[in-house]
């Protein structure tokens, strides 16, 4: 069967511009010309022309395209490459998305967004290099906290959802604060001195079915739990003033998406009742 260059663009959905281009560029040769001197195209040209817009369509380039049509390499092969290189763009793509939602939700500054576009470019050796400072400073070489040290390190993915790499430019920002690291530091120094690292949870166990039943902070109900907590009540303010703070459990949060667990549990409404009653 003969086709012509309106027959080729209407069963192709191209246009005849652009069937005229691809035949002008030898991609798509004529089998023959009619008296008339215009161009006919066989099947073998309409197979060869719906390869070429599909291989179009995927972004490859009009080289590559010819290279395949004319079977000097596999399409498969070149796939292979086209899809290395497409998860090298996606995840440049991830990182700007990431930064500029950063932006966008925190209304930040020329310096800030500077900042946050270095630390979503990081490799893994430098994210690694600033994670290792934070918890060296924050938690001191102290191989007792060496297991509290692994469940606070965030482990981004090799290819992280936009989420993770947005959780992991504010974490960094965190991690830079050295307010946030010198509350780690009292938290690890209140570890030292009695407080274990299974208090909190001791705190939660203890308060929460309080909150459930409605016992108020000041009654007598509450001072007994105080009192069975083992702890002074000065201690409990100081640690209280500590692991209140809302940067703690904001890392813990971004943790948890980074490293793609569970979300955490908040500790404030037991924290804030704890608060109350040794008030």
């Amino acid at each position: 069967m003969r086709y012509s260059i309106g027959d080729l663009a209407r069963r192709t959905g191209l246009t005849v511009k652009a069937v005229r281009f691809y035949s002008d560029r030898g991609l798509v040769p004529p089998s023959e010309r009619n008296s008339a001197g215009h161009r006919l195209y066989d099947d073998a040209a309409l197979a060869r022309l719906d390869l070429i817009r599909t291989l179009r369509e995927l972004g490859l380039d009009l080289a590559t395209i010819r290279r395949i049509a004319d079977g000097e390499v596999a399409v498969a092969d070149v796939a292979a490459t086209h899809v290395g290189a497409l998860d090298v763009q996606i995840r440049v793509l991830r990182l700007r998305r990431a930064v500029l939602a950063a932006v966008a939700e925190h209304g930040s500054s020329p310096e800030e967004t500077s900042l946050m576009n270095q630390l979503a470019q990081l490799s893994d050796t430098e994210r690694r290099r600033l994670v290792d400072d934070f918890l060296s400073d924050a938690l001191g070489d102290r191989p007792e906290l060496a297991g509290i040290a692994r469940t606070l390190t965030p482990e981004l993915p090799g290819n992280p959802a936009s989420a993770q790499v947005e959780a992991w430019i504010e974490l960094a920002g965190l991690a830079q604060d050295p307010e946030f690291r010198a509350i780690l530091r009292q938290l690890a120094d209140q570890h030292e001195g009695g407080l274990r690292r299974d208090f909190a949870a001791e705190v939660r166990d203890a308060v929460t079915p309080a909150l459930q039943a409605g016992v108020t902070p000041d009654s007598p109900a509450a001072a007994a739990i105080v009192g069975g907590l083992g702890r002074e009540p000065g201690r409990l303010r100081e640690w209280l003033d500590v692991v209140g703070d809302p940067r703690r459990e904001r890392y813990l949060e971004l943790l948890a998406v980074i490293n793609g667990w569970a979300s955490p549990e908040s500790l404030t409404p037991v924290l804030d009742w704890l608060a109350e009653a040794v008030s």
